[in-house]
């Protein structure tokens, strides 16, 4: 449908309220704004609509509206992504999940608990905790995040090297489609018939289903976990240890590293006891038993002994582990006192180029005259650089913009990809002509097609067009190359 055949914001909360609550509908500039923005804050669009369902029935009736009527859909869970993936579109309706709030089902035997898309994720762990369980992926926005969100991103955390993402902690999912029709995916199985539709959903950004309930897995907690802090003269040399770490079969619960400016931020926003004074910092945790845990404390201080770390210190206590996570997960909101805007991307490289990449980002950071401060998931390689600028200076936002897209190109052209986490979202869709080519885009496309064949949810997120990255100058597409006219539009 063109733009100028869609009914009017008013035309539209008048239509919904057949279904919804006339205060699950907000058509009033104020009442919109809030949702104008997820967590990167760069990129704004003020909502047409906004609707706040509170069961799958509305959900439905929201869905089967918008498609007859051609209106666009942009599901949102807590607005806590990094990529602009709930960005509102400017004439469609913004869906929000939040108020699907419920645990529906905790069933310590089997070691499942089953929610509904708005509940926090670490309000999953806090259902089970009596039962000596927790639900493993822990982005550090978990006390905000909702699990649905978690899904459309598959969000991993400082834990996921050893415990996996997102998807390899849930069993199924139930799904609405764009017509409203129900399916459901995956089994409580160790595996089940057909195409490996979970992995699919997990990490498609909404733009293919929305989803409705989510069946995690939850496990033991461990009986021991210790953390160690080492500190680094360089951040080479920390790269190197986390490369040799690695090689040398240690999987920990948890490594991640901050950098200089980062730690000092952290430090002053926590006080957690980092040393300030490095160039860089490890957290390394181990957990399980009591012997199979002191035994790998054993061999990860060889390993930081024999790559240079300066001060190797194991947490005395649970207290004290639990302020060494707490620097590393307030990190960003640290970082944020440092200057009036922060622009944080997020791409993932080989370990072993770790070292290089991360002298190549303080070279940009002198040419562009941004400080950037490096946190990332040094386990997976995954880099969370945090480019410090001020929107109010005219042209800061474009070169924060331009730098940020080298960086993740430099991820591509080492190995690596865009994104780990946070998604692709409008962020870093240029990007993914690079990335990708002609055919891998086409594919993409055609899954688009085969799941919402009019591109009403979430258009315009994570897959360009091909006319786009010709455009851009990022794929050469000849005319008799695009596919089919239907594809080529989303």
């Amino acid at each position: 449908m063109d733009k100028s055949e869609i009914p009017s914001a008013l035309e539209i909360g008048q239509a919904l309220r057949q279904w919804l609550p006339e205060s699950a509908i907000l058509t009033t500039p104020e009442s919109k704004r809030p949702y104008e923005t997820d967590g990167l804050s760069a990129y704004r669009q003020m909502p047409y609509v906004v609707v706040l369902p509170a069961t799958e029935k509305e959900v439905q009736a929201v869905l089967r509206y918008c498609h007859a009527l051609r209106i666009p859909v942009v599901a949102r869970g807590a607005g806590t992504g990094l990529s602009g993936g709930a960005l509102p579109h400017e004439s469609g309706v913004l869906l929000s999940l939040a108020r699907l709030k419920n645990i529906l089902q905790v069933d310590p035997l089997a070691r499942t608990v089953r929610v509904q898309p708005g509940v926090r994720n670490l309000a999953i762990t806090q259902a089970v905790d009596a039962h000596g369980l927790f639900y493993a992926p822990d982005p550090s926005s978990q006390i905000a995040c909702s699990i649905g969100g978690n899904v459309a991103e598959n969000s991993g955390g400082v834990h996921c090297l050893k415990y996996g993402l997102t998807l390899h902690n849930i069993l199924r999912l139930r799904i609405l489609t764009i017509t409203g029709e129900v399916v459901e995916i995956g089994s409580e199985a160790p595996d089940s018939a057909g195409f490996d539709f979970m992995a699919l959903l997990t990490g498609s950004e909404g733009l293919l289903a929305i989803v409705t309930e989510v069946t995690v897995k939850v496990i033991p907690k461990p009986m021991v976990s210790k953390v160690i802090m080492a500190s680094f003269e360089m951040v080479e040399k920390a790269g190197d240890a986390v490369a040799c770490m690695i090689a040398a079969g240690i999987i920990p619960a948890g490594l991640e590293m901050m950098d200089s400016l980062a730690t000092r931020a952290a430090e002053d926003f926590v006080h957690a006891g980092y040393p300030v004074e490095a160039a860089a910092v490890l957290l390394c945790e181990s957990d399980g038993m009591p012997e199979v845990v002191e035994d790998e404390l054993a061999r990860m201080k060889t390993i930081l002994e024999e790559n240079g770390a300066t001060e190797i210190r194991v947490a005395r206590d649970e207290a004290e582990r639990l302020r060494f996570w707490a620097g590393r997960k307030a990190a960003f909101p640290a970082v944020g006192r440092l200057a009036p805007d922060y622009y944080c991307i997020d791409g993932t490289i080989p370990r072993r180029r770790l070292g290089e990449v991360l002298r190549q980002i303080a070279d940009w950071s002198l040419e562009y005259g941004l400080e950037v401060a490096n946190v990332f998931h040094a386990g997976d390689g995954n880099l969370h650089p945090l480019i410090l600028y001020d929107a109010g200076v005219p042209g800061e936002f474009h070169k924060t913009e331009e730098l940020a897209g080298r960086i993740l190109e430099l991820c591509v052209e080492v190995g690596g990809t865009i994104t780990g986490e946070h998604g692709v979202g409008v962020e870093k869709i240029n990007q993914m002509c690079v990335q990708f080519g002609l055919n891998e885009i086409t594919v993409f496309h055609g899954i688009k097609a085969a799941f919402d064949p009019e591109g009403l949810l979430n258009p315009g997120k994570a897959i360009p067009t091909l006319q786009r990255c010709a455009e851009g100058g990022r794929m050469h597409v000849h005319h008799n190359q695009l596919p089919h006219p239907e594809l080529s539009r989303f």
